[in-house]
């Protein structure tokens, strides 16, 4: 199975839109500064997510991204295929064709590996893994560090303005 970047960073981005949704709707930008994602990226896989009902945009002054249901009621495999994100184990997209258009000894082993992680993936919410210790604490952690690079701006803008005045 792959799990590609995009699969992923879906993933990824819809965790912390659902983190941060208690404050409003949550801007693309801040999800990039937070996740390591380009922005341009983000804006490809949420209109994805949009399309497919998981997200609604908010326009305006502090508009941005809003869960379109509640947290509890989205999860990951939902994330995974809204973004056509393959979970196949398969060498042949569950065509069958594997082995000189035939199938392979192994087509069906995988076929239901990919069946597992598919189901293994849709029993897991965004409610769940907000709820995980170790996501809260890593949550916590990518927030001190924006507020330190935007302290540090700060400090680093009132020094230039002091010294071109």
């Amino acid at each position: 199975m792959r799990l590609t970047t995009k699969g992923r960073y879906a993933v990824t981005a819809m965790l912390d839109l659902a983190i941060h949704a208690r404050q409003g709707p949550v801007s693309l930008n801040d999800i990039s500064g937070r996740q390591g994602i380009s922005l341009s990226y983000l804006e490809q896989l949420f209109a994805k997510l949009r399309r497919n009902g998981l997200v609604s945009s908010v326009r305006g002054p502090g508009g941005g991204y809003q869960l379109s249901r509640a947290d509890a009621e989205i999860n990951v495999a939902e994330i995974v295929d809204a973004v056509n994100e393959s979970m196949d184990a398969t060498r042949c997209n569950r065509k069958g064709d594997c082995q000189d258009g035939e199938e392979c000894l192994t087509h069906h082993l995988w076929m239901d590996l990919s069946d597992q992680i598919h189901s293994f993936l849709k029993n897991i919410s965004l409610f769940q893994l907000i709820e995980r210790r170790e996501i809260k604490d890593i949550a916590s952690r990518q927030e001190r560090g924006v507020r330190d690079r935007i302290d540090s701006l700060l400090i680093t803008d009132s020094m230039d303005t002091s010294r071109s005045a």
